[in-house]
């Protein structure tokens, strides 16, 4: 079995896709947009060819470390209080958010 698997790839059967190959996205990180994506478009095989073009769009332009900081400043301005305000408010977390928007819309266009 190691050997058929180790002559796919060597024989070029076995390529990734060229965003997914690219990205430094774990594969958790990958599976969770795709399943929140098609939660809010529909689980249907259309929606999850959609959705995993979307994230592939979003990992060509954002590294993963700043996806996963800006996810943790959306997750934080949620939370109403004078201890989270700094996460509405300063203008490096809404460059960061406005860059993921941004992604995402190109992802959009692309993909839907």
């Amino acid at each position: 079995m190691k050997r058929l698997a180790l002559a796919l790839v060597l024989s070029g059967a076995c390529t990734l896709h060229p965003a997914v190959a690219a990205t430094d996205y774990p594969t958790e990180a990958l599976a969770d947009y795709v399943f929140a994506c098609m939660a809010s478009n529909g689980q249907t095989q259309e929606m999850l060819r959609r959705c995993s073009c979307s994230i592939d769009v979003v990992a060509s332009i954002i590294p993963y470390d700043k996806y996963v900081e800006t996810s943790t400043i959306l997750s934080m301005q949620q939370v109403s209080g004078e201890n989270t305000a700094m996460f509405r408010d300063v203008p490096w977390t809404q460059e960061m958010v406005a860059d993921l928007k941004r992604a995402q819309a190109e992802a959009e266009i692309r993909c839907f």
